[in-house]
């Protein structure tokens, strides 16, 4: 069902909830609102588009076109000072429409490119454990075939991709394990046609062949995509630490950074069952455009609606940051990036912000943070330095 809602009360409701300043009963509406495929379709891309005028079009509800003229005259007099925002408990309509069409001006005007790059990214190899225990070196832009014990092929290597073949012969599980460093992404095709993309600091532990009449089990560290090869029979089980996933066919997203406090999966379309390894009765079934996240400390896994999206953008090197803390947000970059950042700033750490990026380097994400929220930033023996 859909709201009968305004223009303007829809762009009040969407910067509430950018901003973090929206209530539940807000959020209620907003969500009813998203549940139309339409409405979620906007809602994406209001939130993604960069093109300044395509901004003005949608913030003109709130007097968008005089806070960027307003804007305009200030950067054109090399005015311009934003204020640090203190999270989002002090935006304000205007605030919002001069952050989005702030950043868009400096980047269409060249702003970013203009900064030379001055980090240089550690080169780490992605590896493959056999199931002898060596370790094979995975060139990203090579090819090669993987081999059994015996010799036998049992799957290919192709520039990003490793494709594992379903005619070997199998009577025991045999395990490889794809470890991808940070910096890098890389994806693989298990034996039953399953998609797995694994993000940077990711490894995945799988069997090169699944058995008949045994549930499909991976062992995952770090954060990957499944799309899981539907087999109603023998259930796909991701096992992340202590919490475990189990579908039949489905797309999903997991992320189970060891240091990070929770293990988070979202569902962009069928369903999973999460259970705890401590609590097996605690079995949670998520829901498409659902967020299930599981507590390391409290035990518990909670469930909340979300913008799939947000969660899925870094398989085509997006870094997208939706009420994250600040903390959180550098672990994020270290791990796209391979760099090592280091916080000075203690009242920063659990402050939370928004923001997306597309394949930027790390210079223009410094660069914004400095601009739009006045965090300083030094770079020192290829390290970086909040001050």
């Amino acid at each position: 069902m859909r709201e009968n809602l305004s223009e303007y009360q829809i762009a009040q409701l969407i910067f509430q909830s950018i901003s973090k300043t929206i209530t539940i009963e807000e959020k209620a509406i907003l969500d009813n609102w998203l549940k139309h495929e339409d409405n979620l379709a906007l809602y994406n891309k209001i939130i993604d588009k960069k093109n300044i005028q395509d901004k003005l079009s949608i913030y003109k509800q709130i007097e968008t076109e005089r806070v960027y003229k307003n804007l305009e005259e200030k950067i054109i007099n090399n005015k311009i000072k934003v204020r640090k925002l203190k999270v989002f408990n002090v935006f304000k309509y205007a605030s919002v429409a001069i952050l989005f069409l702030g950043i868009g001006y400096l980047y269409q005007t060249g702003y970013f490119n203009s900064k030379s790059t001055l980090i240089t990214p550690s080169i780490e190899n992605i590896t493959l454990q056999l199931e002898n225990g060596s370790v094979k070196i995975i060139k990203e832009d090579g090819t090669s075939e993987l081999r059994d014990s015996k010799g036998n092929i049992i799957g290919t290597q192709n520039g990003t991709q490793i494709v594992y073949s379903d005619e070997v012969e199998k009577e025991t599980l045999v395990y490889n394990t794809l470890t991808v460093p940070y910096g890098k992404r890389f994806e693989v095709l298990l034996s039953d046609g399953t998609h797995v993309h694994l993000n940077a600091g990711t490894s995945l532990k799988y069997p090169v062949k699944f058995l008949a009449g045994q549930n499909r089990q991976v062992y995952l560290k770090g954060e990957a995509f499944f799309s899981v090869a539907k087999d109603t029979k023998h259930p796909f089980i991701v096992n992340s630490g202590a919490l475990n996933v189990q579908v039949l066919g489905t797309q999903f997203n997991v992320s189970s950074y060891p240091e990070d406090s929770e293990t988070d999966v979202v569902l962009v379309e069928g369903s999973v069952s999460l259970y705890s390894k401590v609590n097996v009765n605690n079995n949670v079934l998520l829901k498409p455009g659902f967020k299930g996240s599981y507590s390391k400390q409290n035990i518990s896994i909670s469930t909340n609606p979300v913008i799939t999206s947000v969660y899925t953008s870094w398989i085509d090197g997006g870094l997208v940051f939706r009420n994250m803390t600040f903390n959180n947000i550098l672990k994020k970059m270290e791990r796209h990036y391979n760099v090592k950042i280091t916080a000075n700033n203690i009242e920063l750490a659990n402050e939370k912000f928004n923001a997306s990026f597309r394949n930027e380097p790390i210079e223009k994400i410094l660069e914004y943070f400095k601009i739009t929220y006045n965090i300083n930033y030094t770079i020192e023996n290829n390290k970086i330095l909040i001050n």
